[in-house]
Parts: C-alpha cells; sequence; structure tokens
C-alpha cells in the first residue's frame, strides 16, 4: 500500500511540477531544518538513505538548482545540503498539490474513525522503532 501510494502520488507531482516523489522529500526534510540546511550525514539519516545515495541524488538536485552544497567551516570533511531559492519556490508550489493527492489517494477513504486508529497504530510502531535505534 505504502509503495503503491508513494508511486501515485509521486507521479502527480513529477507529471505537474517536475519533481520526483525523492525531490519532494529532500526538500521538504530541508525546509524542517533550522537554516534550512542539514548535514549530508544528517540528511541520509532522516531520509533512511545510505550516503552515497544521498550524495549522487543530491548532485541531481544541484544541477537544476534545488538545492546546493556548503563546506563546514568547522570540519573540512563535512558538508551541508541547503535548499536554494529555486527549491524554495518549487516545494512550496508543489505543496498544495502534495496535500490534495494525500487527501484523494488516502484519507478520503477511511472514516474519521479508521483513521484515529491508524494513527494510534502508528505512533505505535514509531515508538518502538525509534527506541531500537
Amino acid at each position: 500500500m505504502h509503495d503503491l501510494l508513494v508511486s501515485q502520488a509521486g507521479r502527480s507531482i513529477q507529471s505537474h511540477f517536475g519533481l520526483s516523489a525523492t525531490d519532494y522529500k529532500v526538500l521538504a526534510e530541508l525546509t524542517r531544518a533550522s537554516d534550512d540546511r542539514l548535514r549530508v550525514l544528517e540528511l541520509a539519516k532522516v531520509l533512511g538513505w545510505e550516503k552515497s545515495r544521498v550524495s549522487h541524488h543530491i548532485a541531481r538536485m544541484t544541477k537544476r538548482d534545488l538545492v546546493d552544497r556548503e563546506e563546514c567551516a568547522d570540519d573540512g570533511r563535512g558538508a551541508y545540503v541547503r535548499i536554494t531559492p529555486t527549491g524554495r519556490v518549487a516545494l512550496e508550489t508543489a505543496a498544495p498539490q502534495h496535500v490534495a493527492d494525500v487527501r484523494r489517494l488516502f484519507l478520503d477513504h477511511m472514516t474519521p474513525g479508521q483513521t484515529a486508529i491508524l494513527a494510534e497504530i502508528a505512533d505505535t510502531i514509531i515508538e518502538k522503532l525509534e527506541s531500537q535505534q
């Protein structure tokens, strides 16, 4: 179910705005961070990706001016990934469609009671998984 939902929502964002589902996810995570930037390893952890996958994806997004890399002043080996003004506009433009897609593809098919039960189940699983990290 998750993969099907992500695939369909991703196709919608791609066709309307030229952003892949992974582009959208990276941009959204960067805007949640202070200063709209994260270290590459922090971004990898938040996304649940390997560092090499993040590096390759960030390189593609940099070519499209959605993000840029900034060297860490205090650590010559590290780098920050930062959302650019172009990336922010792309995310803000696509966000209403993404919200509409989540509602149309997922939330509209459940009763309020089912939504509450699903939220309770999700909270329990997330709590257990985070305690294992």
